[in-house]
């Protein structure tokens, strides 16, 4: 993968008048809803009326729906254990300090993601150090995350965005040339997987999130999956107030924190579990008619997906825009044209982490106590001078989202979807005498 966006025309002539865009007052493409978020029916209702009769609604580690449902998601990504969380971000923080991150190391991250997965680094004391992204995927790039390696890098977290894997190969290969951990964040990946191996079992260990928006939902929770033994009880042990696997409640071996699932919880997420792998099918199919249709316009190009990834979560379906293709017009400005043809959709991460005032802020505190410690720090505080111009390209100009409800229609609905980009982009690259200029709308 690599290069920059396609050189595309600024327009190509049109002999037929356009239909006059929905923003501009016309007719929009679509005028009833996609599905609905979240999915639930009776089989749920009995599952978490299951829960709330059992009289426990706080889970046991050794028992209860919170095993059964960490048993059944490690079975589902093809890991020997799983541990159930109260969220994805504190299995974040529970997996990179069972790797041993330690106050003041550095972890290289993505900073095109959510907040929690550098926030997660900053939580143990540690430094995050982001790396760019691959210009074509949007996930991170090995070879810039492996320039940003030091003698003080202690793990590495590739972020399977959008429910795509990332360059696990690559990502693999600097850990080992490296000797670094691999923490993989795949809160939007759930059953995604690389070379037939599910994403959470390729590296040390993995994450997921079960927060609202997610495939796989109950409002919130998060889990750890691991193929190693003693990860696994740590992780397990860090997340259970520090007990140790098969021993006494009152008996604590380690400092660790409680950020156990309720029962009611993995209840509804066992229920919901059964269902994915017929929504996984769909939204695959959904994909599949969207990238066949945006690839037929200039100015609209799908993720890239690389042969190894043999399942794709599609928790998020991304486009790159190049404003070439629509005679010059921001991102922002197709959006609002999309949206007012009954589409929606939308910039996704308009401010990256390294930009991110809150991630700044907590990141200086930990680099100015390395520094009183008299080590040398080779990282700038200046978002301008990190370095990110792909992940800064993506953030201001190029990504566009569409969520993983939509992928849940039906495809007559991404016809939908992608008749109304191709009239957007007829109408900006009309010639025609009777024409009118188009308002310049929004800016990003």
């Amino acid at each position: 993968m690599g290069g920059d966006p396609l050189d595309l025309p600024v327009r190509v002539d049109l002999l037929e008048e356009p239909a006059t865009l929905a923003i501009n007052g016309g007719t929009p493409v679509r005028n009833r809803p996609f599905p609905a978020w979240p999915c639930f029916d009776k089989a749920d209702e009995a599952a978490v009326l299951a829960a709330l009769r059992s009289g426990r609604w706080g889970s046991r580690p050794s028992d209860g729906f919170g095993n059964e449902f960490a048993t059944s998601l490690a079975k589902f990504q093809g890991a020997r254990r799983a541990i159930a969380t109260a969220n994805g971000t504190v299995a974040l923080e529970v997996a990179l300090k069972a790797v041993g991150v330690m106050p003041l190391d550095e972890v290289i991250v993505p900073a095109y993601t959510f907040i929690a997965t550098a926030t997660a680094v900053l939580a143990l004391g540690a430094i995050p150090i982001f790396a760019d992204l691959d210009p074509e995927t949007y996930t991170i790039d090995p070879q810039d995350a492996a320039r940003r390696v030091t003698s003080h890098t202690r793990a590495i977290v590739p972020v399977h965005l959008a429910g795509q894997p990332a360059d696990m190969d690559g990502i693999m290969a600097v850990a080992r040339t490296h000797g670094l951990r691999v923490v993989e964040d795949a809160a939007q990946a759930i059953g995604a997987s690389w070379r037939g191996k599910g994403v959470g079992t390729i590296g040390d260990i993995g994450t997921f999130s079960f927060q609202s928006s997610k495939n796989l939902n109950a409002g919130e929770g998060g889990a750890i999956t691991t193929d190693d033994e003693a990860l696994a009880d740590m992780a397990w042990s860090l997340a259970n107030c520090g007990r140790v696997p098969g021993g006494a409640w009152y008996h604590h071996d380690i400092t660790g924190s409680n950020y156990r699932m309720t029962e009611i919880q993995a209840s509804l997420l066992l229920s919901q579990l059964a269902r994915l792998p017929g929504q996984f099918a769909r939204r695959e199919q959904s994909a599949r008619v969207l990238d066949d249709g945006f690839r037929s316009i200039p100015g609209l190009a799908p993720q890239a997906r690389p042969t190894a990834i043999t399942g794709h979560a599609h928790h998020l379906y991304v486009l790159r825009y190049d404003p070439k293709g629509f005679g010059g017009r921001p991102r922002r400005w197709f959006i609002d044209a999309m949206r007012a043809e009954g589409i929606p959709c939308s910039p996704g991460y308009e401010v990256p982490l390294h930009r991110m005032p809150g991630v700044i802020a907590a990141r200086r505190t930990w680099i100015d106590l390395a520094l009183r410690t008299g080590r040398r720090v080779l990282v700038s505080d200046d978002p301008d001078e990190v370095g990110l111009r792909v992940t800064d390209r993506a953030s201001r100009e190029e990504g566009i989202w569409f969520s993983q409800s939509l992928l849940l229609g039906e495809d007559d609905d991404m016809v939908d979807v992608v008749e109304a980009a191709r009239r957007i982009r007829a109408w900006c690259n009309y010639s025609g005498p009777s024409f009118p200029l188009p308002p310049q709308r929004g800016r990003d």
